[in-house]
């Protein structure tokens, strides 16, 4: 039996699986059959490539997430009505299609990634910066530039977006080594959102810090007592507490 499947009511299941309704809970994520949903977002797909979807069943999650939107890509399916599917799960494969698609530049994929960026779905909004981490952290350097605009987007999601995307260590994705290395050169994403009011902003901000802190240390100690001085403000105070909580 799939991961979580027992715990689900089989007719909350059947309608994950048809992509009728949003999962509201990760299990309910991990527990869809991609193939099954796959033949009812984009029917025309095709049997040989639901049957490659088949065939991964047992993969981990973010791995049948990417080939779900490889095989999306492959049948040439017109992803734009799936970016407004009522799957969450459809949408996150709109995602990484849009990732994979090395003929975008960084910018437009970006503006592509923009509104699942922003979408009202958390896992949606998870899958987006996951999607788009690879291309971000290999162009380091652009991205930071790219980004530094989207810390003063009026979306709480896209200012969150702009600071978690490029995490040191980050969730469910590899390491940047620069970034734990050189911590200070994401300080264009970081240092707007000192002091940002949406806790989700300042539990990313924190989290950021945290992942570098394990590296550098003194760094984090540092950073956080200059922001103190500067912006003695409740939220800079708790992203500052929350940034050291693994500092001995």
């Amino acid at each position: 039996m799939s991961r979580g499947v027992a715990d689900i009511d089989p007719a909350r299941l059947a309608l994950l699986n048809q992509g009728s309704v949003p999962s509201t809970t990760l299990t309910e994520g991990l527990a869809i059959d991609f193939a099954v949903l796959l033949e009812a977002a984009a029917p025309a797909v095709g049997s040989a490539r639901l049957a490659c979807m088949r065939a991964q069943a047992d993969a981990g999650i973010t791995r049948r997430m990417a080939l779900a939107a490889q095989l999306l890509l492959d049948a040439e399916i017109d992803l734009s009505p799936l970016q407004a599917h009522a799957s969450d799960t459809v949408r996150g494969w709109v995602c990484f299609a849009i990732a994979a698609q090395a003929d975008l530049d960084l910018p437009r994929q970006l503006a592509a990634m923009r509104p699942l960026a922003d979408d009202g779905h958390f896992g949606v909004r998870e899958w987006a910066w996951l999607a788009l981490r690879p291309r971000l952290a290999g162009n380091l350097a652009q991205s930071i530039a790219l980004l530094a605009s989207w810390t003063a987007d009026p979306s709480e999601r896209l200012r969150r977006f702009a600071c978690e995307a490029l995490r040191p260590r980050g969730v469910w994705c590899a390491h940047i080594a620069e970034l734990k290395q050189q911590p200070q050169l994401a300080l264009p994403l970081l240092q707007p959102l000192r002091a940002d009011p949406a806790t989700y902003v300042q539990d990313s901000v924190a989290n950021w810090l945290n992942d570098a802190a394990r590296s550098q240390p003194d760094w984090v100690r540092a950073l956080c007592a200059q922001w103190l001085a500067e912006s003695p403000h409740a939220a800079t105070v708790r992203i500052c507490k929350r940034a050291q909580r693994s500092i001995s």
